[in-house]
């Protein structure tokens, strides 16, 4: 009979001990790894009530969409990411079938009640849900209902109307939970790129009992299964991003191309790693200029989009600064699907409206904005042009249409001013109405240096046909929220598409989107057609007809003066690894790595 283990330390046990004791020192005294970057304000981390892209920026690494897009494919590809596979559609595009990988958790909540909670289909129709919920007041709703899911708009509608909370328990035909993995689509229409959608990190899984218990809170309190969570956020200062300690076994897998020797030398370094690879992020809220360049040249942060202002000291001849490179900075320079616009809001008695004078003084406005300026000396050549809302990247875009919007011509604004009645009738060398009533522009600003910069060319551009603005102050997130409440009469931002269809940059035009991505509130019947047509037709010459339709009606109607599609460039630390800009989505945290010691990136 075996008697009692031994616990007498012999001179192999010793060694033994001694040898697991240097192993659990080592691992204990490992540094943490800690990627620092840092960002303008963000709003807040639900993802169905945000749509900036510095919130998504957060709120992708916490929450999760079915799918997502490979870190280095290019032209861009849709891989898997809670979904087993990619969705199986009918051959009409009408009816589309995903199923959702068993064994995923969220982080651990109180609202949990101490037990795991497993991610299942029902997560996704709930949080779909979400976005059509009135309350939610969700930005990602405009855009998400022209996926046309049967019977979701009509729920919502039956919540407006009735004036009654929005009824989560009803079934309807376009989300069908078929088991507790398999969820399905029915389209009222086809939607050959719906997949996208599914894309989308407003349609990130969160869990209903998280949202019932925190309610207002949500925007605070993220809950989700992505790789990271929330730790900390002070509010337009500091975000704090940990590594999520139940993350499912995950691993660096992508498709660059066969000619893309950057990235495949970063498939080559990073191919089977467990993700994330970094332990910590920790986010520096900056809105000036300034300090961004200089606590990146001081080595207090890996990486940050370079200011414009700082272009010709970076990148000078567009090339990396020698100093740079001899850091072993890595930088890279990219055209975005992003359009900066200023928006008129089709609602306001000056600006807004369909009728000839109206149009006449937003296309004069247009045609007075001095835009090959504005690349030449506020973005430093970093920026194209805009003919028409859909951007490079995008389908339907064509680099050899050109429109009005890419023309600066003084005197046809004036000329226009003066057929349609804004005539200066005191002398005071202003215009007024063509009713006699004084005409002074309204227009909404954020309080940085950057954009005085931008208002200080505008003003003089207006000033130069005879328009007299005023310039108003507040945060972008104040902006923001008072744009899509129709409270601005003009305001200048920037847009970028989430998705690679070229519908992406119409839907601000759409009528439907109206107090959603349609900041502007325009809504044209020819235009709202077309919009519908481009989303239902296939790939092909008929559709890219339709695109041309699309862009000739923006520029005629001009409810958004479009600028320009700014290029970006990334700047970041020796350490950073396996860094690629992302072009229609907002997570690679997850996807780099921090060594001391990498070889540099190359230059642009």
């Amino acid at each position: 009979m075996p008697g009692p283990l031994s616990t007498r330390l012999t001179p192999a046990r010793a060694l033994v001990c001694l040898a697991c004791l240097a192993l659990a020192t080592g691992a204990a005294a490992a540094p943490a790894k800690v990627l620092r970057i840092a960002s303008e304000s963000e709003t807040g981390f639900d993802p169905a009530r945000v749509g900036d892209v510095r919130s998504f920026r957060v709120i992708a690494h916490i929450f999760e969409p079915l799918l997502r897009y490979d870190p280095l494919a290019r032209p861009v590809q849709l891989v898997p990411l809670t979904a087993v596979a990619l969705p199986e559609a009918t051959a009409d595009h009408r009816t589309w079938t995903v199923r959702v990988r068993p064994g995923i958790f969220f982080t651990d909540d109180p609202a949990f009640g101490g037990r795991r909670r497993e991610l299942v289909a029902a997560d996704y129709a709930y949080s779909i849900r979400r976005l059509a919920d009135p309350a939610t007041r969700s930005p990602g709703w405009s855009s998400f209902e022209q996926a046309g899911i049967t019977g979701l708009s009509a729920l919502r509608r039956a919540a407006v109307q009735g004036g009654r909370p929005f009824d989560y328990a009803q079934a309807i035909p376009g989300l069908q939970v078929l088991d507790r993995y398999t969820l399905r689509f029915v389209l009222d229409a086809p939607r050959p790129r719906f997949a996208q959608w599914l894309a989308d990190p407003a349609t990130g899984a969160v869990a209903h009992e998280v949202i019932q218990a925190q309610g207002e809170r949500s925007m605070q309190h993220p809950v989700g299964t992505g790789p990271f969570r929330l730790a900390q956020w002070r509010r337009a200062s500091r975000i704090v991003l940990e590594r999520n300690p139940g993350y499912r076994e995950r691993h660096y897998e992508a498709a660059p191309a066969a000619d893309d020797a950057q990235g495949q030398a970063i498939l080559a370094r990073l191919r089977g790693r467990r993700l994330p690879m970094i332990d910590r992020v920790e986010i520096a809220i900056i809105d000036e200029k300034q300090p961004t360049w200089l606590a990146f040249l001081n080595g207090e942060t890996d990486w940050i989009e370079l200011p414009d202002a700082f272009v010709d000291v970076a990148l000078p001849g567009g090339r990396l600064a020698p100093y740079l490179a001899r850091r072993g900075i890595g930088a890279e320079r990219t055209v975005q699907p992003a359009t900066y616009y200023t928006m008129f809001n089709m609602l306001d008695p000056r600006v807004g409206g369909y009728a000839p004078a109206q149009v006449a003084l937003r296309r004069a406005i247009g045609l007075a904005i001095d835009v090959p300026r504005e690349v030449l000396l506020l973005r430093h050549g970093l920026a194209v042009p805009a003919q028409s809302p859909v951007a490079p990247h995008l389908s339907g875009y064509d680099p050899r249409w050109k429109s009005e919007m890419s023309d600066y011509d003084p005197a046809r604004a004036r000329a226009l001013l003066d057929v349609y009645g804004y005539l200066d009738r005191d002398g005071d060398g202003w215009r007024e109405m063509p009713e006699g009533m004084p005409l002074v522009l309204q227009m909404a600003t954020q309080p940085s240096q950057e954009t005085r910069r931008f208002d200080e060319l505008m003003k003089r551009d207006l000033a130069a046909i005879g328009l007299r603005v005023q310039f108003h102050a507040a945060q972008w997130p104040e902006q923001y929220k008072a744009a899509r409440a129709g409270k601005l009469m003009m305001w200048s931002v920037s847009g970028r598409a989430g998705a690679p269809d070229g519908v992406e940059g119409l839907l601000r035009y759409d009528g439907a989107a109206a107090g959603g991505i349609n900041l502007a509130r325009f809504d044209l019947p020819a235009m709202n057609a077309v919009i519908q047509r481009l989303l239902t037709l296939p790939d092909g010459p008929a559709r890219e007809r339709a695109f041309d339709v699309a862009k000739r009606l923006t520029v005629a109607w001009m409810p958004y003066k479009l600028r320009t599609h700014p290029m970006q460039v990334a700047l970041w630390q020796r350490q950073l690894v396996g860094f690629r800009r992302p072009l229609f989505w907002n997570q690679w945290f997850d996807t780099v790595d921090l060594d001391p010691s990498p070889s540099p990136s190359p230059a642009p």
